[in-house]
């Protein structure tokens, strides 16, 4: 499933309410200002509820710290979607995604979002974009439905 970043929709909300963090003398994360940038997939028939994180950093442009998935709904949900009850487990929750770019660093960051997520407001701000992006992929394709019909 393609995956596209919220910003590229909600540019002024996506950056207002991202979540970043500046990190000063750990011991697992080189010192830096991390972004942890939300991306969702574009289908519009899919319902997947989940967002893929890319943590970036402006002092590093270009690199992606780690890729987290994450997904809020029960294991059940997702293997009612998706099946295979592995890939179920694999959807609930954060977890680092294998099939993307990872860095020595990305074990402390998935540490650091697991924190974020005790933070109920910030559950609730990725579901709310997680909404909103979908329901402006499925109002575009609404349209070009409309546009095709009259052609």
């Amino acid at each position: 499933m393609p995956m596209v970043p919220f910003c590229t929709r909600f540019s002024d909300l996506a950056f207002k309410e991202m979540r970043t963090v500046q990190i000063q003398g750990s011991v697992t994360l080189p010192d830096g200002v991390y972004g942890f940038l939300e991306l969702y997939c574009d289908e519009v028939d899919c319902d997947c509820r989940r967002v893929i994180i890319q943590v970036i950093s402006p002092d590093r442009e270009g690199m992606i710290w780690a890729t987290i998935g994450y997904g809020w709904e029960s294991v059940e949900f997702y293997q009612k979607a998706f099946r295979p009850k592995q890939m179920a487990e694999e959807c609930k929750g954060p977890s680092l995604d294998p099939l993307n770019a990872q860095t020595p660093y990305s074990s402390a960051l998935l540490h650091l979002f697991e924190g974020f997520l005790e933070d109920e407001a910030y559950v609730e701000r990725l579901k709310r974009h997680y909404n909103l992006f979908k329901n402006a992929i499925e109002g575009e394709h609404r349209r070009k439905k409309k546009r095709r019909q009259k052609s």
